[in-house]
């Protein structure tokens, strides 16, 4: 984890089976072969802000390892791989941090952005046995002969290890597999290549793969020739199939699959889980969650014991979230235990329904009328492969606003959005900015057409993304919004970092004219028409407060009479009682937005 002040950096020691721990202090990687035992320092060239070894770089824990660690240690626990980032011509990012002294600090870290120089990373495998024996995993040609990124690292045996390495640009993968050769100390390469002739590859960064029973292959999650995403051997072979998509793969074992999905119904907001059973002829398929509390349960998940006897059911709505532990070798599958001790719901939830083949969700006030007049609040995302219309629960800014103000919150799920195939999401490939926006102003058109809306009070909100998708949609001068609120918003792509921006827009060399048509500033005079909030916290480390800084420059040139709030030293989350605070602000302004004085 960082230090408040984001300058020093710490890792909990990382455990394998064998009872050995790895951990990293001040950028290098340590072992202890038992825990009595002295610490073996196994790298010596870690500085800070330069080489960080076994944990990864801000870019890389943040878009594509999802993690702290990189570190990975084989399942005899023989050998550690760990991977090495190289920031050295990464550029710094630098902000203040306030603090209670008398001057303030600065903090400062590497930051690439789209077209700038990015981390060299390298993967090593370090010998327990033999600890001067310390060889290094090479990039296939290929890929390292430009700009690649480590995307994932899984072990098969302890002596063979899976790598996934992508081009810069993320519309190609290899999939490589490795097994090591006492004969000359080297690593042996097997490959699978992947590309994306619409997009990018996976949802986000590529799935982790899921090994085989017998260890002698992996499945994993990628899109098939109809662009859905479905199951793969490692071999290429596709395990599922139709106009629906696997969300995750959940257990495998001998001949069986677990995974979850939106197969049932095809409704791209529920997730049930299924098994294949893949000795039969054609394999069979059986949803182990669709008729299990039906009503209640339609956003489910599961997690499996070692050997798949049982498993915990994650019911996550749309009514109350419900685990329950049941038998999975009776057909019946024996509820075990359950959690049925909460009941109701505060307010009338409209599900998702299909309209012009694109979803939305509403919630509605209790006592809804339809034949009433209510102001309604857009709640956006919209980023690439979002989903905001669901079946989960939820219980929130949404339910206060419904319940006590009498405000309709509605989310749709435009152009640019997941789970329903990669046409729709690849949509808005190398153009954020576009589709992904005139959705939004589209389906707030349609919601004031159902009757029950007032057209005169119609506000939308985001956070991040969602932020960045309001700002634009209040500066497309549409006419359709009295107001907005933008938290944390990007207002530039060439601000923000390389490995997320140019996964979907390419480098700017590459994509200038949507680099700079899809910018907040630009669109600045159009702000003069609608009442706009902009709110930021000055130690955002992800959207950084310049992106903020710049709206609001480029709204003063204009003249545009706008409401500012920053919170001081807040991350992108604004935790604590920020985030408190930035509620009732924005509930304060919505009721001045949709007063009628």
């Amino acid at each position: 984890f960082w230090s408040s002040n984001n300058r020093y950096r710490y890792l909990s020691p990382y455990l394998c089976s064998s009872h050995m721990q790895a951990f990293v202090w001040e950028n290098d990687v340590y072992v202890k072969t038992s825990p009595t035992a002295k610490a073996i320092q196994v790298t010596s060239n870690g500085k800070h802000n330069n080489i960080l070894n076994g944990i990864p770089d801000w870019v890389y824990e943040e878009e594509m390892f999802s993690s702290y660690e990189a570190m990975w240690w084989s399942p005899g626990g023989r050998y550690l791989a760990y991977a090495e980032f190289n920031d050295t011509l990464v550029q710094n990012i630098e902000y203040s941090w306030y603090g209670k002294e008398q001057y303030p600090d600065t903090v400062i870290f590497p930051y690439p952005k789209p077209g700038t120089p990015n981390p060299v990373v390298k993967l090593f495998v370090y010998d327990t046995v033999n600890i001067s024996n310390i060889t290094e995993v090479v990039v296939p040609a290929s890929v390292g002969a430009g700009d690649h990124y480590l995307a994932t690292v899984t072990w098969v045996t302890d002596e063979r290890i899976a790598v996934q390495w992508q081009k810069r640009r993320q519309n190609e993968l290899r999939f490589q597999i490795y097994d090591f050769s006492i004969v000359g100390n080297t690593w042996i390469e097997n490959k699978l290549d992947m590309t994306s002739k619409t997009g990018w590859i996976g949802r986000f960064s590529p799935s982790n793969p899921t090994l085989s029973a017998d260890k002698d292959g992996f499945y994993i999650v990628m899109s098939d020739n109809n662009g859905y995403k479905h199951i793969h051997h490692v071999t290429g072979v596709t395990v599922t199939s139709g106009t629906w998509e696997v969300i995750d793969i959940l257990k495998v074992t001998s001949n069986t699959i677990y995974y979850s999905s939106n197969q049932y119904g095809h409704k791209p907001g529920g997730r049930n889980v299924y098994k294949i059973t893949l000795g039969a002829t054609p394999p069979t398929t059986q949803c182990l969650t669709c008729t299990l509390n039906e009503d209640r349960c339609q956003y489910n998940s599961a997690y499996f014991s070692h050997d798949a006897s049982f498993f915990r059911m994650d019911c996550s709505g749309p009514g109350l979230p419900l685990y329950t532990l049941r038998d999975n070798r009776d057909a019946e599958m024996q509820v075990l235990e359950d959690n049925m001790a909460l009941e109701g719901l505060l307010s009338e939830i409209h599900m998702p329904t299909m309209r012009r083949d694109l979803w939305y969700q509403m919630t509605l006030p209790p006592g809804f009328d339809k034949s009433k007049k209510y102001p309604l609040l857009i709640d956006v995302y919209a980023g690439p492969c979002s989903q905001k219309a669901d079946y989960r629960y939820r219980l929130g800014w949404a339910a206060y606003l419904a319940s006590t103000e009498k405000v309709i919150v509605a989310s749709f799920d435009g152009r640019g959005s997941g789970y329903q195939g990669d046409k729709l999401m690849h949509s808005i490939y190398r153009r954020l900015g576009t589709y992904e926006v005139e959705d939004q102003i589209t389906a707030a058109k349609e919601f004031t057409n159902m009757g029950f809306v007032d057209k005169g009070r119609i506000a939308i909100w985001g956070w991040s993304y969602g932020g960045y998708v309001t700002s634009m949609v209040l500066g497309a001068g549409s006419g359709v919004f009295k107001c907005g609120m933008a938290v944390a918003p990007v207002s530039k792509w060439d601000y923000y970092d390389t490995i997320y921006t140019e996964r979907y827009m390419n480098q700017p060399s590459e994509n200038l004219e949507f680099y700079k048509n899809s910018t907040v500033t630009a669109r600045a005079k159009n702000f003069k028409s609608v009442q706009y909030l902009l709110v930021h916290g000055t130690a955002d480390d992800n959207v950084h407060f310049q992106q903020a800084a710049q709206i609001s420059a480029a709204l003063v040139e204009e003249q545009v009479d706008f409401e500012a709030m920053w919170y001081t030293d807040k991350d992108h989350g604004l935790d604590g009682s920020a985030n408190q605070h930035v509620y009732t602000h924005m509930s304060h302004f919505l009721q001045r937005c949709f007063s009628n004085e």
